[in-house]
């Protein structure tokens, strides 16, 4: 989903409640807002943003399908369309209809642009937080450069604020967001390790595969949970999810959604459960990869891996034996499997000559309105970071500058006791400066404070301690966020 998205950059480029953890209440936020969070709004020449319901169901699928293609496509992304559509016709854990945006043409009905925003808790070294997912953003070619999407940003970014939630997140094309507020990378996005048909490891002669596959089922929901969650601790940010997710992920989505996963449970040939698997429904392109795969403590990643890679080539070729075969199109075929882990997972080391191709990840889009609070939320992490540093036990203040505001940190003893604005002067720049949004880059580990002074001129730290301060609190640390969709 990802490459056509860069591929594609076709936006518009013109000027529901949940509690503090994201989790959606039932029904919608209410709407005695005023100015330009008031729904519907009339926008002018027949334009009216407003919520949308279920009854919208199909147009929005077929706008959605058809906007987010590819530009060679000869008819609409299916996947697309079956995910829009779940998302306003099935029950889903931390979304409902009207977190759908929609600017309709009111002299023909036509969709002319739309959004929504889906909430969840990630996690920033164990401690969660609030975040919106902005999604599905698109704008007909014919309605593009008159602001529509900054004003549904506008109610989309009031919503998120009113839920509790102290970062916005989306994935996209390159540039587009930091239009409305947010920095390019501040977390990884994707990324990870392909190997080919000759790379499929071969079992001895007279050898049984010593681990096998099965479907997931509900029943394995415990399974599930705990081996996710003890593998997002690798991460610095991770994704938080909890059994109503995990039902969701089983049984919630249609076969044809765009976001659905198959799950498996990785078996030793005598039934125990020692892992668990998760891939798309379909290859892409040629390659069957694979979202989520996670071991039991003490389970050997090089044991189990060549079963693991054995699957897939064998799924991979079911998938492209069923695929419908396109009249003028060659017939799909399987060559590829892959892990696409991010950065940084133990089935790279295990399986390190086998995955020859490295694939560099891209890049989140982030916003963090409330810097200071955000800051205020992780301090038991920056606390205990300090506390292993050479500055353990520090005492003292640290002004960082963004030019046009910036962030007083105090600690008293090791511990974090203020976290605030601030505003730099002539006679007061600070003792460190991020130009622009760079400073998450550094605080959501992506990184360090010397490849950011290396990058940016204007980046820079004034001497010893606030040098040392800055690499203590916000080291660099690989993330992979498997965002709810």
């Amino acid at each position: 989903m990802l490459q056509w998205r860069v591929e594609r950059a076709r936006q518009d480029s013109g000027p529901s409640g949940a509690d503090a953890d994201g989790k959606r209440k039932e029904g919608y936020d209410d709407e005695e807002q005023t100015g330009r969070h008031t729904l519907p709004q009339n926008l002018g020449d027949g334009l009216v943003l407003r919520r949308a319901t279920p009854a919208d169901a199909d147009k929005l699928a077929d706008f959605n399908a058809t906007i987010h293609n590819w530009p060679s496509a000869t008819g609409p992304n299916e996947s697309i369309g079956a995910w829009t559509r779940d998302l306003l016709t099935r029950p889903h854990p931390t979304f409902a209809p009207g977190d759908f945006l929609l600017v309709e043409d009111t002299r023909t009905g036509a969709v002319a642009s739309t959004t929504n925003l889906i909430s969840q808790t990630w996690s920033y070294d164990g401690i969660p937080f609030g975040v919106g997912r902005p999604e599905l953003v698109g704008t007909a070619a014919k309605y593009r450069k008159r602001g529509l999407v900054r004003r549904q940003f506008d109610v989309l970014h009031a919503w998120s604020a009113k839920r509790g939630e102290l970062v916005q997140a989306i994935t996209g094309i390159p540039w587009y967001y930091r239009q409305f507020g947010y920095e390019m990378g501040g977390l990884a996005l994707g990324g990870g390790r392909t190997g080919y048909r000759a790379q499929v490891p071969k079992l001895e002669a007279g050898q049984e595969e010593p681990y096998r596959l099965r479907p997931a089922t509900e029943a394995d929901l415990p399974l599930l949970m705990r081996l996710y969650e003890e593998g997002s601790r690798r991460s610095l940010v991770a994704c938080v999810m909890d059994e109503a997710l995990w039902r969701y992920e089983l049984n919630g989505r249609s076969e044809r959604n765009e976001a659905r996963r198959e799950w498996r449970v990785i078996e030793t040939a005598a039934g125990e459960p020692v892992g668990i698997l998760g891939h798309p429904a379909r290859l892409w392109g040629v390659a069957l990869s694979v979202n989520c795969y996670e071991l039991r403590p003490g389970v050997s990643w090089g044991a189990v891996s060549p079963s693991v890679v054995r699957y897939l080539a064998a799924t991979g070729r079911e998938y492209a034996d069923r695929a419908p075969q396109r009249e003028g199109k060659p017939r799909q075929e399987w060559e590829a499997f892959g892990f696409g882990l991010g950065e940084e997972h133990p089935v790279y080391a295990a399986l390190h000559d086998r995955l020859p191709r490295v694939a560099p990840p891209y890049a989140y889009f982030l916003r963090v309105p409330d810097l200071p609070a955000f800051v205020r939320r992780i301090a038991p992490v920056l606390e205990r970071r300090l506390a292993a540093s050479p500055l353990a036990g520090h005492g003292g203040e640290l002004r960082i500058s963004f030019y046009r505001d910036g962030l007083r940190l105090v600690f008293d003893g090791g511990r974090l006791v203020t976290a605030e604005g601030w505003r730099p002067t002539v006679e007061d720049g600070g003792k460190a400066a991020f130009p622009g949004l760079t400073f998450l880059q550094l605080l959501f580990g992506y990184r360090t404070l010397e490849e950011l002074r290396y990058a940016f001129a204007d980046c820079w730290a004034d001497g010893d301690e606030p040098r040392a301060l800055l690499t203590a609190l916000f080291p660099k640390r690989a993330s992979f966020v498997w965002a709810v969709s």
